[in-house]
């Protein structure tokens, strides 16, 4: 079956059903491979940070800090002393950014519903984090575009997001049951995206891949 439906990441309009539970209806590129929910079920900006106020996340929760883990120290690991850097989606409990001053690195905050902090795209850092944030971009080719675009010169864009095997594991994925998760990745998908950027994409953990920016010029997605 074909819709003729616009891709929220590369905008690519070869798009076709791709999985379907009790919930909603999934679709998938087949340019970048990412697989999406339609705008029937975005859902609006109130019941969405209704659902993320349920959140309990903060830097006093030992559990919470080994999960960041695994993404902080291999970033550490890269890391030079005086690189300044951005938790874009910090959500309503930033805690990445304590963890990482605790090691001496600062880390500017951006969230759409907690900290509209809207001057850090003026900015530019050595490193950006996002994690657990790009799943809920309703327009990720836009918005990674935006954070692509604030990463200086040989910076990197760390991200933290489950991905997708295959249909047969998404069926039973209880990862796609969030209703304020809107989108899916592949490692095929972010392969496009680093293709695009032009960038080194470095598979750290299951769900942990580092995007190193070239020094020079880098194109966006759109």
């Amino acid at each position: 079956m074909f819709y003729e439906l616009i891709c929220p990441l590369c905008a690519s309009r070869s798009c076709q059903f791709f999985a379907e539970d009790k919930r909603r209806s999934y679709q998938q590129c087949g340019v970048c491979a990412l697989v999406f929910v339609t705008s029937d079920y975005l859902l609006s900006a109130n019941s969405e940070k209704s659902e993320y106020d349920l959140h309990q996340n903060n830097p006093n929760d030992l559990r919470y800090r080994r999960f960041l883990s695994r993404l902080v120290e291999p970033l550490q690991a890269q890391l030079q002393p005086e690189d300044k850097g951005l938790d874009f989606g910090c959500g309503p409990g930033p805690t990445l950014s304590v963890v990482m001053a605790e090691s001496g690195w600062q880390m500017d905050l951006y969230d759409p519903f907690y900290c509209n902090n809207r001057t850090v795209f003026d900015r530019q850092y050595e490193f950006i984090t996002a994690t657990e944030v790009i799943e809920h971009l309703y327009q990720p080719g836009t918005c990674l575009s935006e954070v692509w675009a604030m990463l200086k010169p040989g910076g990197m864009l760390a991200l933290m997001t489950k991905l997708l095997i295959d249909k047969e594991a998404f069926m039973n994925w209880h990862y796609k049951n969030d209703p304020t998760h809107v989108c899916f990745y592949s490692q095929q998908t972010l392969m496009y995206l680093a293709k695009i950027w032009q960038a080194n994409i470095e598979f750290v953990a299951s769900d942990v891949i580092f995007f190193h920016k070239p020094d020079g010029n880098s194109n966006t997605i759109i």
